[in-house]
């Protein structure tokens, strides 16, 4: 008796679609071998399962239900079809799943029926039409009792195979391939012969037939990528093992390569053939990477090296380590080398050189990774991946191409595909990003000045079609007249391949529902088990049913003199459009579609499906996709719909078709399509960017949306291309849309595209889809070709480029597994093809069709574009009108202010040196736009902090934009403005700062003099030409940054300033972990230097968008934006007005002025102490204080020692540049003793290798000090000009050595002739980046004065510190006394090692609250009434500290304390709760610290609460 096989197979775990389908399948019964090793499952069902489901069921019950036993399990299929199956349409729907079974069965009789054309010349005979050769004829006969017994047995449909056997056609293209594989090989033997000496003799002759055979066998083995290998007698592989052996009956070489296998006490090399490049030689039997699993002894392997790695041991020994990949798996080797031994491994192993490699495999004990370590011997190897040229004579043009800017798509470098084209010979190619443009400053960047290569720009865009009308052939028929709203059911998606099986409708009239049809329809064909799922409709229902050409003509009569209405009506109107052709019935209808209505009439919902629009005007909808209960639902949604318009009066359908213009909303919602847009100059360029950013701006949802209106309005310079199988085109097509709206389609459209079959082949295996075979696809091709010819519309074949080579669709999978994608691991072959491997595809095509499509159009396409460049190449400032005099003005007024009415010449000089090159460079506006930002911060009291180099500009100094004096030290008077630049005591402190010189009076008035200058050349800034492009960074503070950016706004004019734009990518770290998920969830294990090597393919792709910190771009007035580049709003937000460049600002930094308004922490804590210390500080706090340079010394002016903070020998915790661990133990191996001596020092820290291994052991090995050690960039030029160094050659070394790129040989040489120490120019060789000393001097200005305040104002310091630079404090651990933070500081300091970032931060708070309880000051408790959120306070002595202190206690919450607490007092802690919105963990906590007081639980009185 049979069973339910969920009920015999209950614990099995599957697919919701694979419950359904079981649901109908018994198991007749199950029976198994005496020794249990095999199971068979007969199961009867009455519908179709293939043979992959079939399978994957054998899978689940063998691992799940039987884990770990090897067991074959094997279910025999036997199927109880509805009459509605003849052999012939079983053959059609069950073709897919013979094959895949004939294919684990046979793979000569899976050919035999792939390749044969199969008809039925009656019903119960299947007519096969094969090739006549010797195997198929005599696999035949096994392929016939195969097919007769699944049809017979299996399905209970007997057939009858008979066969017709046709000559076998001769392939031309394989003949070729054959005669040039055995010309290649007979070439390398030949050479090889050669190099050994021994000429023709020794060359070993290859049958043709033989070598062919072989080399079709070993491109077979390796997937189709490697190179062809020749097998010989021997076993050997490739020409090389062939000739070495002496196979194939060639006779022996006369002078064989020695193998000696002893080494003697010295390392030499063993062998006298020339390839072996490293110890002895071996046979070249190689195994492949992949197949290496665990310790197998010696192994051979070859492969090319990707990564190298050596280190000197203690031992004396060199450890030399590297990573052999041959693309199906990496092994890292490692090999111990004595001295004598390295010029032969550094000669053989070089990174990217292919090698054989023969050593022992072994657990490396150190990371416990498979590695081959006791190597044999390394020898040479011939590329083997399988390089792919384009040969033809004339070469196509790719149209469609995606880099890694295309949104996690793509995973190749543009600069790459361009290098690849161009070397075969395209002469250009079309770059089309999904959605975006942000390639297209790297593919230009990657060609020389007049490289006559063209880059096509365009962008691969998501096509909205806002201009349909809401009424098709509108006949202006009142609401009133009848309406006939109707829904059919079909077997799936496509009018051409599908059949109605039922159809429902009602007649509408004024409004009412008057009448009603309904019938179900036989298709004379299976109805598929999911569309039996979706819609309850099953065969037996429809078979007695009508067909349709008795049902159509009933239903047209239904529907005569009527308009039509449907829920997404083209999919309903294109079927009964179809059949009516088919059947020769004129139809030709008024359309109405309650989608568009809803769209129109229901903007609030996010979908519009029929039982979302439904449920929204509360109609009822039962039996859901069911015809006539979906037509009933419609027919009330639109009398529903008719009563809306009616309240707008409207009553027409010509005055309806007038709401068809969508709003911004409305088109967010509307589908999307790809479409390829091309710019042909730079007119279509501005329009392209144009249409880019509104997509951004203005339409984004999901994806960037081009709306048809839109892109028709600004298609001027433009060419539209069709897209992909996602494109408007191949989805009508697909769809079988009429062909009145597939012309107007077509009309859109400039060219036409198509792509190669397995680019679409996921549509085969999509089950809702009605394509189910590749010749279906050639099909959808062939038609999109005749509508080419039909609307005389050029055809473009085109690959849809995601990744250079086959062979790197890896990096695609795993991203796409990344994004979630089920289907990641059937990647399609979007790779860039030859124009050879194009040909070859479309051959279908007919050789002439194919040449058009492939070559002659593409390059059509491509002569219509002009070569342009992305991005603008002229340079457009913003003006401010007559900045030039305004700048000058402004710098003399400020320089008499300081120095007197007349000036000294010192000044005069470096102020019109300046100034004429800031003028005659148009840089002037620069300035003023700086000193417009400055002013008003300061204006508003937020001093302003420099960056960078802009400090060596006397005209920022006396600008305001800056405080750094450029000038030599030097003294000047406040009163009668005396001046001292040139004294013997001023000279002595040349290259120092002024604030070093000691106190003087004025020697006129006696006034205290003003000391200031820093000694900082211009030419750092501008360089000596005057002409290097300014750089003004500024730092506000972080809580006026965003004031400084609206202010912008207000010099430029609104929409003339943007944030610039940054680009996210996939950086290492993300990229291996996306590695190995993709590997581990696969439960595939994978070496880490595999991973490491696929990771490489998958950095850099990109992820998101973002903005510069500070960045801000500003557009001159009468510029449109899109000249420069597309806008966009930061990582597609579209709750945020900001906007930000589409390009990364670098790209287009050559023509837009940049303006880095930066946020930074100290001039925050200025301000804060500032209001609490009521100190000016430019004015009050002098630059040349004792006690505070003694904080960089020792601890003696806080009044503490270094045993009351932990063994902490100076004061400068806390103290901004000076207060880590590492700064300060720069300061004690340095010594500093003036405040230039901190500038240098800042300079050190911010370099990157100018300190550690360089600047600090020379001043501890005595050669420099601190005061001549290279410390900033400009010490490096100041220092070879007065070497006598010409002032040009000296700027040159200063710019190369500051970015890293070291010394030419013939600067060195100068340098030595001008008596530069040796240790000098070593010092230059390593630095890697400098600081300029501008920026140094700007930092320790406002270092020094918090410092200052540390010093005489310690509560207000401690304040300030805790509320703006504690990112990390705690009041639990902090402010419960001394005693308990010294407990906490002893543990944190026992973990050090150990601690997370969080606990770091921690740490580095609880020593600056040491030090302040050392010093005698306490905390207050916090007082919930009084306290801020995120200030401290200074209350009666002591600091309270802020309500963000308390842990877990965030912002936000802080501050609903502070607002709560304006309502009055807090009732109980219940009440507290409530008006704060805390939440109870932190309450608890806050009461557990007593910081409640005596507040009640809740605010329930109790008789004891009077007692």
């Amino acid at each position: 008796m049979a069973k339910g096989f969920l009920e015999v197979f209950p614990d099995l775990h599957m697919t919701t679609e694979m419950e359904e389908l079981l649901k109908l399948v018994d198991v007749e019964r199950v029976s198994s071998t005496r020794d249990r090793s095999s199971i068979r499952i007969y199961i009867v069902s009455q519908r179709l399962i293939h043979k992959k489901n079939i399978y994957d069921l054998e899978k689940g019950i063998r691992e799940q239900l039987f884990p770990g036993k090897k067991l074959t399990i094997k279910i025999v299929e036997k199927y109880r079809l509805s009459g509605q199956y003849t052999p012939q349409k079983l053959f059609q729907v069950y073709k897919d799943s013979l094959l895949m079974e004939l294919k684990h069965y046979s793979i000569i009789e899976y050919n035999i029926l792939r390749r044969a054309e199969c008809t039925f010349p009656q019903e119960n005979i299947l007519r096969m039409t094969v090739e006549d050769n010797a195997v198929f004829r005599e696999k035949t006969s096994e392929l016939k009792r195969i097919l007769e017994k699944v049809f017979h047995e299996r399905c209970g449909l007997p057939i009858d195979v008979i066969y017709e056997y046709i000559p076998v056609k001769e392939n031309q293209e394989s003949r070729q391939r054959e005669t040039q594989i055995q010309r290649e090989i007979n070439d390398r033997l030949v050479a090889l012969a050669d190099k050994l000496g021994d000429g023709a003799d020794a060359a070993v002759p290859v049958k043709k037939e033989e070598t062919a055979h072989s080399a079709r066998t070993a491109g077979a083995g390796n997937g189709g990528n490697a190179a062809p290998a020749v097998k010989t007698a021997s076993g050997g592989a490739g020409a090389g093992a062939s000739a070495a052996s002496g196979a194939n009956g060639g006779g022996e070489w006369k002078k064989p390569f020695s193998r000696d296998r002893k080494f003697g006490g010295s390392y030499q090399k063993k062998s006298d053939n020339p390839d072996v490049l490293y110890g002895r030689d071996f046979d070249d039997e190689f195994i492949s990477i992949r197949d290496i699993a665990g310790e197998m002894g010696e192994v051979t392997i070859r492969g090319q090296i990707i990564n190298t790695d050596s280190r000197l041991l203690k031992s004396g020994k060199t450890i030399v380590i590297f990573d052999v990949t041959d693309f199906t798996d990496t092994i890292t080797v490692k090999l111990f080398a004595r001295e004598e031994m390295l010029e032969d491994i550094n000669k053989a192993v070089v990174k990217k050189n292919f090698i054989k490699l023969r050593g022992m495999t072994t657990i490396d004990k150190f990371d416990g990774e498979l590695t081959i370590g006791s190597v044999v011997g390394i020898k040479k190897c011939e590329d083997f991946t399988g390089k792919r040229n384009d040969n033809s004579l004339v070469k196509r043009i790719e149209l469609h191409c995606h880099t890694k800017m295309s949104d996690m798509d793509g995973v190749s470098n543009v600069a790459d595909i361009i290098k690849r084209a161009k070397k075969w010979g395209m002469p250009a190619l079309a770059v089309t990003d999904h959605g975006c443009v942000q390639a297209f400053t790297e593919a230009s960047h990657s060609l020389d000045k007049n490289d006559p290569f063209k880059v096509i720009y365009g962008v691969e865009g998501y096509l909205v079609d806002d201009t349909k009308q809401l009424v098709e052939n509108s006949r202006n028929q009142s609401f009133d007249d009848p309406y006939v709203v109707f829904d059919i059911e079909t077997t799936g998606f496509s009018p051409l391949s599908d059949r109605i099986i039922e159809i429902g409708a009602v007649k509408v009239v004024n409004g009412t529902i008057t009448d009603k049809f309904s019938t179900f329809v036989n298709p004379d064909i299976p109805i598929p088990f999911r569309i039996e799922q979706l819609t309850s409709i099953n065969d037996s229902m429809v078979l007695p049913a009508p067909k349709i050409d008795k049902v159509l003509p009933d239903f047209l009569k239904f529907c005569e003199g009527c308009a039509l209405v449907a829920h997404n009506a083209s999919f309903d109107v294109s079927f009964i459009a179809h059949n009516a052709e088919e059947l020769g019935l004129p139809f030709d209808p008024t359309v109405l579609d309650t989608v568009t209505l809803a769209r129109i009439l229901l903007p609030q919902l996010n979908r519009y499906k029929l039982d979302t629009v439904a449920k929204a005007l509360n109609v009822s909808l039962e039996n859901h996709h069911r015809a006539v209960d979906d037509a009933g639902a419609t027919a009330e949604i639109f009398v529903a719909f008719l009563k809306m318009l009616k309240e707008r009066d409207i009553s027409t359908l010509d005055e309806l078709n007038k709401l068809s213009e969508l709003d911004e909303e409305g088109i967010k919602k509307l589908p999307t399509y790809h479409i390829i847009i091309l710019a042909k100059n730079d007119v279509g360029r501005v329009n392209l960017y144009r249409l880019v950013s509104w997509a951004h701006i203005n339409y984004f949802h999901r994806v960037p949306r081009i709306p048809k209106s839109v892109l028709a309005k600004y298609r001027e310079g433009l060419i539209i291309g069709s897209a992909c199988e996602a494109g408007e085109l191949f989805q009508a097509v697909v769809r079988g849309v009429p062909d009145s709206e597939l012309g107007r389609i077509v009309n859109f459209y400039d060219y036409l595209e198509i792509q190669p079959i397995g680019n679409n082949a996921f549509m085969i295996r999509n089950e809702d889809s009605s394509v189910q075979n590749e010749e279906d696809l050639r099909d959808l091709n062939r038609r999109i070709v005749r509508l080419g010819e039909q609307f005389q519309k050029p055809v473009c074949a085109t690959c849809d480029v995601h990744f250079l080579d086959p062979e790197d669709e890896v990096y695609r999978r795993i991203i796409m597994a990344g994004k979630g994608f089920k289907d990641c691991d059937e990647q399609a072959p979007l790779y860039l093809r030859t124009t050879e491997e194009m040909l070859e595809e479309f051959a279908y095509l007919g050789p002439d069709k194919a040449q058009e499509v492939v070559v002659t159009n593409t390059r059509f396409i491509a002569d219509q574009c002009e070569l342009i460049s992305p991005v603008r190449p002229d340079k457009c400032p913003p003006v401010i009108e007559n900045s030039d005099e305004t700048l000058r003005n402004i710098c003399y007024n400020r320089a008499h202010e300081l120095y007197g009415e007349d000036l000294p010449a010192i000044v005069v000089e470096r102020l019109e040196r300046e100034l004429n090159s800031i003028i005659s460079n148009g840089f002037a506006v620069m300035y003023i736009i700086a000193q417009k930002l400055v002013w008003k911060s300061n204006e508003d009291g937020y001093l302003v902090g420099s960056r960078g180099s802009v400090g060596s500009s006397m005209v920022a100094t006396m600008s305001g934009i800056t405080e750094v004096n450029p000038l030599s030290p030097h003294y000047y008077c406040p009163k009668c403005h005396y001046s001292d630049f040139d004294s013997e005591e001023v000279k002595k402190y040349s290259g120092m700062s002024g604030c070093d010189m000691p106190d003087k009076e004025c020697p006129v008035c006696g006034t205290m003099l003003k000391k200031d200058g820093h000694d900082i050349p211009f030419e750092t800034f501008l360089g000596f030409k005057g002409d290097k492009e300014p750089d003004i960074d500024l730092n506000f503070s972080g809580e006026y940054q965003s004031h400084a950016h609206d202010y912008t706004e207000v010099i430029f004019g609104k929409g003339q300033t943007f944030r610039a734009g940054t680009i996210g990518t996939l950086a290492d770290k993300t990229a291996y972990g996306y590695v190995k998920n993709y590997y581990e969830e696969r439960g595939d294990r994978k070496r880490n230097c595999e991973i490491n090597r696929i990771v490489q393919g998958c950095v850099g792709v990109r992820r998101t968008t973002g903005q510069h910190p500070g960045g801000i771009v500003v557009l001159p007035v009468g510029e449109e934006i899109y000249s420069f580049t597309p806008v966009q709003r930061p990582a597609n937000d579209m709750t945020t007005t900001t906007v930000t460049t589409h390009f990364d600002y670098h790209s287009i930094d050559h023509n837009l002025l940049k303006l880095d308004i930066l946020g930074h922490d100290d001039p925050t804590m200025i301000r804060m102490l500032q209001d609490l210390t009521g100190l000016d500080p430019v004015k009050d706090i002098p630059l040349d204080c004792k006690e505070v340079m003694s904080l960089f010394q020792s601890t003696e002016a806080l009044g503490i020692t270094p045993d009351d903070i932990g063994g902490c020998p100076l004061g400068a915790l806390g103290v901004p540049e000076f207060g880590t661990d590492f700064a300060m133990q720069m300061l004690l191996d340095a010594k500093p003793k003036y405040f230039s001596d901190l500038v240098r020092i800042a300079g050190l820290a911010h370099g990157t290798d100018v300190w550690l291994g360089n600047a600090k052991d020379l001043i501890l090995s005595g050669q420099a000090t601190i005061q001549t050690a290279i410390c900033c960039r400009d010490d490096i030029m100041v220092y070879l000009i007065q070497k006598g160094m010409e002032e040009g050659l000296s700027f040159t070394i200063m710019e190369s050595v500051r970015k890293g790129k070291g010394l030419k040989p013939e600067w060195i040489e100068a340098m030595l002739a001008h008596d530069v120490p040796q240790w000098y120019i070593d010092s230059c060789l390593k630095i890697k980046y400098m600081f300029p000393k501008a920026h140094a001097v700007a930092y320790v200005m406002m270092a020094w004065r918090i410092a200052y305040c540390k010093v005489f104002y310690p509560l207000a310091y401690y304040a300030a510190f805790f509320s703006i630079r504690a990112s990390a404090f705690s009041y639990e651990i902090m402010c419960q006394g001394r005693d308990k933070l010294e407990y906490f500081l002893a543990d944190y300091k026992k973990r050090a090692d150990t601690l997370s970032k969080k606990e770091q931060d921690t740490l580095r708070d609880m020593r600056i609250v040491q030090e302040m309880y050392a010093r005698g000051f306490t905390f207050t408790p916090i007082d919930i009434y009084k306290a801020k959120a995120k200030d401290f306070q200074i209350i009666d002595g002591k600091l309270m500290p802020s309500l963000s202190s308390i842990d877990g206690m965030g912002d936000k919450a802080a501050e609903g304390v502070v607002d709560a607490v304006k309502d009055g007092v807090f009732l109980s802690r219940e009440d507290f709760c409530n008006r704060t919105k805390v939440s109870k963990t932190i309450c608890d906590l806050m009461g557990d610290l007593g910081l409640l007081g005596d507040l009640p639980q809740s605010n329930q009185l109790s008789l004891f609460d009077f007692a």
